[in-house]
C-alpha cells in the first residue's frame, strides 16, 4: 500500500480496509483502534481493523484481539512472518451475519486480496467474532475461521 512506509503508515492516507468509503483515512478510520483510542463497535469493524493491522504490520493489535492458548512468543513470530511474506492489496465485505453493537457474536464473510512473491492471491473466509468473556460490554475478538479458501 503506497504510503505505509518503515516509520509507519502516514495517517492521511486512504486506510487499508477501505473503511465502508473510498474516502477514509488510517487516522479516521482503523488508527484509532490500533492506538487503543476507541474500541471497535461491532464485528465487522474489529475484522475491518484486523485486515488493516495485517496490512500494516500491526502486531500487538492482532494480538490483542484474538484470544489463544498458543505460546505469546510463538504467535508474534508467526504473525510478523505472515506480515512480511504477504502484501494485502484490497478487502471485500461479502457478508455479516449479528455482530452489531448489541449482538455476543457475529460473522464476517470476506474477501482478502494479496500478492505474495509477485503473484496475486485471494483469500476467502467467514470468521466468527465474539465478546470477550461473552458480556455485553466486553471488546470483540476474533474467535475462529469458520470457513477458509484461496
Amino acid at each position: 500500500m503506497a504510503g505505509f512506509g518503515a516509520k509507519g503508515p502516514d495517517p492521511q492516507q486512504r486506510c487499508p480496509c477501505g473503511g465502508g468509503s473510498e474516502a477514509a483515512s488510517y487516522a479516521r478510520c482503523c488508527r484509532p483502534l490500533h492506538r487503543q483510542e476507541r474500541a471497535a463497535a461491532t464485528a465487522e469493524q474489529l475484522m475491518r481493523s484486523r485486515y488493516s493491522a495485517f496490512a500494516l504490520a500491526e502486531i500487538e493489535y492482532l494480538l490483542r484481539t484474538q484470544p489463544s492458548e498458543e505460546p505469546m512468543p510463538a504467535r508474534r513470530r508467526s504473525l510478523e512472518a505472515s506480515c512480511r511474506k504477504l502484501r494485502w492489496v484490497g478487502l471485500e465485505i461479502v457478508a455479516t451475519e449479528a455482530g452489531g453493537p448489541h449482538d455476543l457474536e457475529g460473522t464476517v464473510t470476506f474477501l482478502a486480496h494479496y500478492s505474495a512473491a509477485g503473484k496475486r492471491g485471494t483469500l476467502r473466509e467467514c470468521s466468527r467474532f465474539g465478546r470477550e468473556a461473552g458480556r455485553p460490554d466486553g471488546a470483540w475478538l476474533y474467535l475462529e475461521a469458520i470457513e477458509l479458501s484461496e
